[in-house]
């Protein structure tokens, strides 16, 4: 018989959130989730990954990479980084948006340079805007391992951006 693993992780349920953060422009709502006055999102706990840093047009991610991301071949699912890459993606667009706007992705584009795998460490992904419009927006974005500084994928997203109801 095969040893079993197991891995425990916790999430705050999501919330309808007060309506004063509708107010917030999507750089501050970010802000306010680095601060601890938003919840993250119940698939950063699920990933193993979270949101570092934010600034106008600028997103920072970093994930842990870990066995029970394997694919069938015995390295990191390559769904786990277009998840990241999605992640940091949308919300370089989300820091460019005034109060009232949101966004949602409508296409992805996913380059693997190279497979990752549990003993790589920590993967670090970066997102800056490319175009911001009123109907659409386009970002950037590339994952690097944080140990040994080599690109592992990269990406590209176009968003739609709509008022938020």
């Amino acid at each position: 018989m095969n040893p079993q693993n197991s891995r425990t992780h916790t999430w705050t349920p999501p919330t309808v959130l007060p309506a004063h953060f509708a107010e917030l422009s999507g750089l501050e709502f970010l802000q306010a989730m680095l601060d601890g006055k938003i919840p993250a999102p119940p698939i950063a706990g699920t990933l193993d990954f979270t949101l570092v840093s934010v600034g106008p047009g600028v997103a920072v991610f970093e994930g842990q990479t870990g066995e029970h991301q394997y694919n069938p071949l015995g390295s990191i699912h390559g769904g786990y980084l277009a998840t990241l890459l999605d992640s940091a993606l949308g919300c370089a667009v989300m820091t460019t948006l005034p109060p009232g706007q949101a966004y949602t992705t409508i296409q992805l584009n996913v380059n693997m340079i190279r497979p990752a795998f549990a003993h790589t460490g920590p993967l670090r992904c970066e997102a800056t805007t490319l175009h911001v419009g009123r109907t659409v927006a386009t970002a950037e974005a590339r994952i690097t391992g944080t140990a040994d500084g080599k690109l592992y994928a990269h990406g590209t997203t176009t968003c739609a951006i709509f008022p938020l109801r």
